[in-house]
């Protein structure tokens, strides 16, 4: 019967070297769309992801947690915009419409991180830790290893050890118990190493920051080269973090 057959095959991605529906079409961020601003639309983002400066209106990516109440609110002016790319070199690249920057520094990050991670293109090996998540991200990073997402098939692995690693990929908050935890692990790694700040949660501390207990993200806590906004942020914006990180792809 033809649905036995069809069933009992797994279709593996071929993205990024082949376009895929999914990680095209999936609403992974949320954009302004029009030059309208108020400041009742910073009151309705329970994260501080809407800044109105100058009428002007910008969204934080990197402070999104994709809640959508921007979009119920006024649908007018936010949309979710589809795409898996939205990986950045640089913090201040999350932020929507791009805030003023010289091609020049964006070109001197991009050389850096290229000539410092030149030696690992052919093949990496992921420490991935845990510093304070709700669980959401980590799901997503179990689900690079499927047979959907594969990720073995583009030379990527994860490993136990920090010292079998080149990448180290961060998710949660930032606890205030695992700062030497992360500390200890990062010193583990050998050089050349990247750091990845991987969902809302890393990069900014997420719904709730910061706390008595946590920190408003990584980045006071490690190096962070590159940074993947999402709550959580789904396989593909990971892969393509991971790929950006050592220059598969462009930023």
């Amino acid at each position: 019967m033809p649905w036995i057959s069809r069933g009992a095959r797994v279709v593996t991605t071929r993205w990024p070297r082949r376009a895929d529906q999914y990680a095209d079409r999936f609403p992974a961020t949320v954009s302004p769309t029009s030059a309208f601003a108020s400041p009742e639309m910073a009151e309705v983002c329970p994260t501080g992801a809407i800044r109105v400066d100058d009428d002007q209106v910008r969204v934080d990516r990197g402070r999104c947690i994709l809640c959508g109440r921007c979009v119920r609110h006024f649908p007018r002016h936010f949309r979710f915009t589809p795409g898996s790319e939205i990986a950045r070199l640089a913090r201040d690249a999350l932020v929507v419409p791009e805030l003023d920057k010289t091609d020049g520094a964006v070109r001197a990050v991009r050389d850096e991180l290229s000539a410092r991670t030149r030696a690992l293109r052919r093949s990496v090996h992921i420490r991935h830790i845990d510093v304070g998540s709700d669980g959401a991200d980590e799901w997503e990073v179990l689900a690079l290893l499927n047979p959907i997402y594969d990720v073995h098939r583009l030379g990527i692995f994860f490993t136990a050890s920090p010292r079998h690693a080149d990448i180290l990929l961060v998710t949660g908050v930032g606890t205030r118990g695992m700062r030497e935890p992360l500390a200890r692990t990062l010193d583990a790694l050998p050089r050349p190493c990247v750091v990845i700040a991987a969902g809302t949660d890393a990069i900014s501390g997420g719904l709730v920051h910061p706390t008595y207990a946590t920190h408003g993200g990584i980045a006071d806590l490690v190096p962070v080269d590159v940074w993947v906004p999402g709550s959580p942020p789904t396989p593909f914006s990971l892969l393509h973090g991971i790929l950006l990180a050592i220059g598969r792809m462009s930023s």
